[in-house]
């Protein structure tokens, strides 16, 4: 099985030393690269409906100058769900880490990595398989237990209003308290009353912490 394979970073640089670095893999075949997520999309096309055998793994930076790693990952996988994505990346935050394994990606490697780890991270990919780096592993253990102590001792939403409760749908789906105010003929400064009461009510101390609790009681969707 050959691994046909998709390099994308805005950076000639280290698209350079990828290649230089899995051409002489045996099971890898490097069919092209891209420097912007656009041409990555068309390439994607492109390699797919192109006769050939073996996996399509696109190796995906996270900051490119047009769309980000993220959104070009979610369109990949709409379209081309069968293409498995790997990101390779100097982010390591939780944020970045868990917006790619939404988006679908099959794989998340930072680029300090050795050249081994991120072999290992393509073939698992192109084997339907997720892979991990283990540092970044931990944040999906993490995530689960705190998941779990969520779901067992956060408050629970029938102690608001139903007021309450529609301001805090539309506000957990990035609504601006203007656009809230417009939809539910109230007045911006109520639905600031409202956010406070909800804040208080939920023990919450941010936006993210308020759209985390709404889809983890099923109130909005990731």
């Amino acid at each position: 099985m050959t691994i046909r394979l998709l390099l994308v970073d805005d950076h000639a640089v280290v698209r350079s030393g990828l290649r230089m670095l899995l051409e002489n893999e045996p099971d890898v075949e490097i069919v092209s690269e891209a420097g912007t997520a656009r041409q990555a999309l068309e390439l994607v096309e492109q390699i797919s409906s192109a006769p050939g055998s073996g996996p399509v793994v696109v190796l995906m930076d996270i900051g490119l100058p047009d769309l980000s790693g993220i959104e070009a990952t979610q369109a990949i996988k709409r379209s081309w769900p069968e293409v498995a994505v790997v990101a390779l990346t100097i982010h390591e935050d939780e944020e970045y880490f868990f917006k790619m394994l939404q988006a679908g990606a099959s794989g998340y490697v930072p680029k300090r990595a050795a050249p081994e780890e991120l072999l290992t991270a393509i073939r698992t990919a192109a084997a339907g398989e997720v892979y991990l780096y283990p540092s970044l592993a931990k944040l999906l253990v993490q995530d689960y237990f705190s998941r779990e102590k969520g779901l067992a001792t956060a408050p629970e939403a029938s102690d608001l209003t139903e007021r309450e409760k529609e301001v805090l749908a539309y506000l957990a789906d990035g609504a601006s308290n203007q656009e809230i105010a417009e939809v539910l003929f109230i007045s911006p400064k109520t639905v600031a009353r409202h956010r406070e009461n909800i804040m208080r009510k939920l023990n919450l101390h941010s936006r993210t912490e308020l759209v985390k609790y709404a889809i983890r009681k099923g109130i909005i969707q990731p």
